[in-house]
């Protein structure tokens, strides 16, 4: 994972104009929630790829264009889906509240 930064994941380095970017925090009564799990999901349903959340609950993907859906695993939390769709040359930012 890329080097969180305050306010977000840094994109330095990173060629946004060739990339589909889903990436997020995921927090719990507004704090970060580290060691989460953020699944990605194909538009069927199948499990593509998964990421553990920085100590300050953030998470990216790089992933093909389309529909997708991010699923998030934390303790003490049910199971959070949220539909996306991703695109070349876009980011998509995701906020996922527990």
């Amino acid at each position: 994972m890329c080097g969180a930064t305050e306010g977000g994941l840094s994109l330095d380095g990173v060629d946004v104009a060739k990339e589909a970017i889903i990436q997020g925090q995921v927090t719990r009564g507004g704090d970060p929630v580290g060691n989460a799990y953020v699944r990605l999901l194909d538009r069927t349903g199948e499990f593509t790829a998964e990421v553990p959340t920085s100590a300050t609950g953030h998470f990216r993907f790089f992933a093909a264009d389309g529909d997708w859906t991010l699923r998030t695993l934390a303790p003490q939390a049910d199971p959070v889906d949220r539909k996306v769709r991703a695109a070349t040359g876009e980011v998509v930012e995701v906020e996922v509240s527990l």
